[in-house]
């Protein structure tokens, strides 16, 4: 993959969570892990929405949600990318109130990888 500017998306915690090369989020490990569209909408691999990218940058859900927008067709697999050996410090995050939730931190396994994960369906 090219080398575009890669984004830092932190949790709450300000633990480094997810990189996002626009518009591909990729875990720690530089393994693809979802997308973002142009309204700032988060969806894993299999495109099914997740949440929505917040300042910070973070990624965060309603935690009551009905989950029933319609699935996106993903772009293009990009592959691995190399993760950079620093990245700046996470800023201050302000707290969330109860009804919102840092994916990243309380629902990871929304964000798989391609080849992986517990939400995919079997393969009969």
């Amino acid at each position: 993959m090219t080398n575009r500017r890669l984004i830092p998306i932190y949790t709450t915690r300000g633990d480094l969570g997810a990189l996002m090369q626009y518009p591909y989020l990729f875990n720690i490990s530089g393994e693809w892990i979802g997308f973002i569209n142009e309204e700032k909408e988060v969806y894993s691999v299999l495109g099914n929405y997740v949440g929505y990218l917040a300042d910070g940058p973070r990624i965060l859900r309603k935690r009551a949600y009905s989950f029933d927008k319609p699935r996106l067709e993903p772009p293009e697999y990009p592959g691995r990318i190399l993760v950079p050996a620093t990245v700046p410090l996470a800023p201050m995050m302000s707290e969330l109130t109860y009804s919102v939730i840092d994916l990243l931190e309380e629902e990871p396994e929304r964000l798989s990888t391609v080849d992986g994960g517990e939400l995919r369906e079997d393969m009969d």
